[in-house]
Parts: C-alpha cells; structure tokens; sequence
C-alpha cells in the first residue's frame, strides 16, 4: 500500500515486482489532499476517538468490574445478558438508534458517534474487562473496602491498575472500531465540514476509482494512526509486563 502509495498519480495499480522499481513521489498524497479535505477529515476522526476511546476503557472496566461484585444470580444474568447483546448485529441497532438521537436533536454531531462509548463501545469489550477483573483476589478488593475506599476508588487505585494491560488493548480494539466507523457518521452526519476520514477515502475512491496511487495514498493517511494506537498500546503492555518481571529484557 505504501509502495504502491508513491506511485504519480495517473499511473497504473503496482502489479508484483514493479514496486521494486518505482522513483518515490509523493504527487499521489498531494493529489489526494487537494480532491478531498483529508486534513479536515483527519482531525474530525482524532476528535472523535480522543473523546471515545477514553469513554470507552473508564465504561467498560466499570462495568466489568461491577459485574464481578453481583452476587447470585445477577452475576449469572447479567453475563448473560453481555453474550446475548453480543450476538445482536450492528446493522439491527442503526434504526432505532437513529429514532432515538432525532427525538434527542442530536443529529448532524458527534454525539451519536460517541454515544456507543458510554456502554463500552462493544459487548466483547466489556467481557474483556469482566474476565480480567475476574481474576483479582476477591480479598484484595474487600481488603480495599474495610480500609475506607469507596467503589470508585476501589476501581481506580485497585483494579485499574492492576488490569492495565486490559485496559490499553480495550483502548487499542476502540481506537480501532471508532476510528474505523463508516456507516454511522454516513447515517447521522449531514454537514460535509463534519465528516470522518472513512467518509473521505468513500469520496476519494469514487472521485479518482482509476488513480490507483491517490486512492493508497489516502488509504496510507487512514493507516497510520491505528498502527500507531497498536504500536503505543503494545509497549505500554509489554513494559509493564517487564516491570512485572514476566518477559525479561534483551
């Protein structure tokens, strides 16, 4: 994709070992900021996930914490009911959802896109946080409680720290999901200044379908913040588990 990414514009799609040969130009990503406002576009997205993905990890790990202190049987129910909400397709929840922030006067924003992150963006991500929270000592956490700390305080100064790996792959997997969401921002934003970087590759695509390199360009300008969310999501888990003392240095 990159590769194929330096091509000039007008050229043919890279086909096997012409990549090899290809003289780098960046007349493709300049082409492809000029068709569409990539830039405007791209700080949308990063406004969108700099809101979400925090959301996201403090509502997921609350609640999967809060599951694993229910006593029978709403620990039972209400793992149940994550399975089952997991199971629900996407493409099911886009009407209602859609009744629900025009009765709220909410479309035409962002609040729609970030809404989801208040229940923990996806059901899997909550269940993430439960499993792990699961496998905290049930007398540190009652430990925590006879000393004074309140339930948040607990998650705070006790759980989170202690799940942290959890937490930076959940925020990892919603950095990806949010950043990758093109059918809700298509469904509630109208305002073309408002739009996403998925609805701007969308646009990229059908106005150049035959400008193979502008459209990898734009592809490369959609890529790299998520690499780089993995990429920072990786070493903060794998220096933490080095702190650990479970994966020695090299």
């Amino acid at each position: 994709m990159v590769l194929g990414a330096l091509h000039p514009p007008g050229a043919p799609p890279p086909v096997g070992f012409e990549l090899l040969s290809v003289q780098p130009s960046l007349d493709a990503f300049a082409r492809a900021f000029e068709l569409v406002p990539l830039g405007q576009q791209l700080l949308n997205s990063l406004t969108i996930v700099a809101i979400a993905v925090p959301l996201t990890v403090v509502c997921a790990s609350l609640t999967g914490f809060a599951i694993t202190r229910l006593g029978r049987p709403w620990h039972g129910l209400a793992v149940t009911f994550t399975l089952v909400c997991l199971t629900i397709p996407a493409s099911a929840l886009w009407v209602p959802r859609f009744a629900v922030f025009r009765t709220l006067g909410a479309l035409d924003t962002y609040v729609p896109l970030i809404a989801p992150a208040l229940v923990g963006t996806s059901p899997l991500l909550v269940l993430l946080c439960y499993w792990s929270a699961r496998g905290l000592s049930r007398d540190l956490i009652d430990a925590a409680r006879l000393a004074g700390l309140g339930p948040i305080r607990v998650w705070w100064q006790v759980v989170l720290p202690l799940t942290r790996r959890t937490a930076m792959a959940v925020a990892a997997l919603a950095f990806v999901a949010h950043w990758g969401n093109f059918i809700e921002p298509l469904l509630y934003l109208f305002d073309t200044a408002k739009a996403t970087l998925p609805i701007g590759l969308s646009s990229l695509r059908q106005l150049g379908p035959t400008d193979a390199p502008v459209v990898l360009a734009g592809a490369v300008v959609a890529t790299v913040p998520p690499v780089l969310a993995f990429a920072v999501a990786q070493r903060a888990v794998l220096d933490d588990t080095r702190r650990a003392g479970w994966v020695p240095r090299r």
